[in-house]
C-alpha cells in the first residue's frame, strides 16, 4: 500500500499558490469566453472602457446615435450586459450610394465580468453625447472578516 505524501510548511503553501494562479488562469479563460460568445449571433460589440476608483467602478461605452430608450442593461453579481438595437436613419428621397460604410448598425452586445463586490441596488447609468457612462458602487469585502453572532438559548429563552 502506497502512503500518501503529506505537504508541509513551504510545500503547502507553494501547493496554495499554485492552486490559486490555477483559478486565476480558469477565470480569465471563463471571461474571455463569456466576452466573446454573445458576438456569435452577429450582434456588434461597442467599445468599452473600465476604470476603478476606490468607491466604485465606472464603465463608459460608445454608443453614437443611439438613443437612451434603445439601450439595456443588465447587471448580477458576476457580469453586466448592455444590449440593444442601433436603427438606420430612414432613407431620404434621393438616392445615396456609399462609397464606404464603417459604422456599425443592427443589434449590439457587451458582456463585462465584474470581479469586484459591487452594490447593484445603487447603480447608475448615463447616456451623454452618445457616451454611456455606467457607475456601480464598490461594496466592502466581507470575505475574510469576523462577525459576532449572538446564541440564544432556547430552553431559558434568553
Amino acid at each position: 500500500m502506497i502512503n500518501p505524501i503529506r505537504a508541509t510548511g513551504l510545500e503547502r503553501l507553494e501547493l496554495q499558490r499554485l492552486r490559486d494562479r490555477v483559478g486565476l488562469l480558469y477565470a480569465a479563460l471563463q471571461e474571455a469566453t463569456e466576452a466573446e460568445n454573445p458576438l456569435a449571433s452577429g450582434a456588434w460589440a461597442p467599445p468599452v472602457d473600465l476604470s476603478e476608483t476606490l468607491e466604485a467602478i465606472n464603465i463608459r461605452v460608445e454608443l453614437p446615435g443611439v438613443a437612451a430608450d434603445q439601450i439595456k442593461i443588465g447587471l448580477c453579481n458576476t457580469k453586466l450586459r448592455i444590449w440593444g438595437e442601433k436603427k438606420r436613419r430612414p432613407a431620404r428621397r434621393r438616392i445615396i450610394s456609399y462609397l464606404c460604410s464603417e459604422r456599425s448598425y443592427g443589434k449590439f452586445n457587451r458582456l463585462v465580468p465584474l470581479r469586484w463586490t459591487i452594490n447593484v441596488r445603487e447603480a447608475q447609468a448615463e447616456l451623454e453625447d452618445g457616451i454611456l457612462n455606467i457607475r456601480l458602487p464598490k461594496l466592502d469585502d466581507r470575505r475574510g472578516g469576523e462577525f459576532s453572532v449572538e446564541v440564544i438559548d432556547k430552553n431559558t429563552g434568553s
